[in-house]
């Protein structure tokens, strides 16, 4: 069964990562269009973990909904899992953005609303002053959506990571909570 709604959009919802989910996450994590961009290892499902540690990241589940679904006691046939959202480090540092959706939904526009929506949900859970995210360079798209967003660029790590064959450079962004809410 789905996990419980942290946050709703015009399209999309955040729910909970519950261990039901951890196939989808897996499989769709182990896909070569995005394992790259992400700059994630293979894993196989056990090494999938929910965890109930307080200082865990949150895990927000992107879902599109069908109209009738019951937002309390969904239906799996109503729920469509199209990605993850993590807020990683709130709880000590400035939260970090981490996020994909599946390959097949990418440029319609779930992406800002998602991670949109996930920005609104740091903010008011945590009193913190800004949120950042890490982007492999090649990464336009990504790039793009954090910049249509507001974030800023605040730096480069310069071949941080072994990536598809290559050295690659992770671009640093942030964005303050009065940027935030001066754009909205």
């Amino acid at each position: 069964m789905p996990g419980a709604i942290v946050t709703s959009g015009e399209r999309v919802t955040l729910r909970t990562v519950e261990t039901e989910d951890v196939p989808f996450i897996q499989r769709a994590a182990a896909n070569p269009e995005l394992r790259y961009t992400l700059g994630n290892p293979v894993m196989n499902r056990e090494q999938y973990e929910i965890s109930d540690d307080r200082n865990a990241p949150d895990q927000l589940l992107v879902c599109l909904e069908s109209a009738d679904a019951d937002p309390a006691d969904p239906d799996e046939d109503d729920i469509t899992r199209i990605g993850q959202i993590s807020v990683a480090d709130a709880h000590y540092k400035r939260p970090e953005l981490g996020y994909w959706l599946i390959p097949d939904v990418h440029g319609e526009g779930y992406g800002k609303e998602s991670v949109s929506l996930a920005i609104d949900y740091a903010f008011r859970t945590y009193d913190t002053p800004a949120i950042g995210a890490g982007v492999y360079a090649f990464n336009d798209a990504s790039r793009g959506l954090l910049e249509s967003l507001g974030f800023v660029k605040e730096g480069r790590q310069r071949k941080l990571m072994y990536v598809d064959g290559a050295y690659r450079d992770l671009v640093r962004y942030g964005l303050l909570r009065e940027e935030w809410q001066a754009e909205k």
